[in-house]
């Protein structure tokens, strides 16, 4: 891929002419820092971290989900989803009940506690997230959410050769 031409680039900074690759990559990387800190920055506000959130946010959407379900919808293996959800149960902000038809299934569902919490957005990753979509058209995100599941499906997938040599 050529390099995209920016309107001014500075003289100064190599940087600059990054190919598109490189400068989506740049971006993708200021994102993740960003949502690791206003993670962090969460966990002294409202008690949670991002990801922590998130458990709450489709759980309160979903009361009586399963644990492999959630896991499913976060795009996570079950045993990366054990620790949040032991962390939010410890916290009484989940309550993991048995399924009547299935022992085995566990079921979450918000407390009173996690309720409170799940209904604060200020200061929330998600907050953030809402405020840039706010003015982007219908067509950009659904072109940006296309870029980013095949993005992500690239990354479950085994590397290939061809995809290797690019830069």
């Amino acid at each position: 891929m050529a390099p995209t031409q920016s309107a001014a680039p500075d003289p100064l900074d190599p940087f600059t002419d990054l190919p598109d690759v490189l400068q989506f990559m740049q971006l993708l990387w200021a994102v993740v820092h960003g949502f690791e800190t206003t993670s962090k920055r969460m966990t002294g506000d409202i008690g949670v971290t991002g990801p922590q959130r998130l458990v709450l946010r489709v759980v309160g959407l979903f009361p009586d989900v399963s644990a492999g379900d959630l896991a499913g919808v976060l795009h996570v293996h079950p045993s990366t989803l054990t620790g949040v959800l032991q962390r939010l149960v410890a916290q009484r902000l989940l309550r993991r009940t048995h399924d009547p038809r299935d022992r085995r299934r566990a079921m979450l569902r918000l407390t009173a506690r996690g309720a409170r919490v799940n209904a604060t957005t200020r200061g929330t990753i998600e907050a953030a997230v809402g405020t840039a979509l706010d003015g982007v058209t219908v067509r950009d995100r659904a072109a940006t959410r296309r870029v980013l599941e095949r993005l992500a499906q690239c990354l479950e997938s085994p590397p290939t050769s061809a995809g290797a040599e690019r830069s």
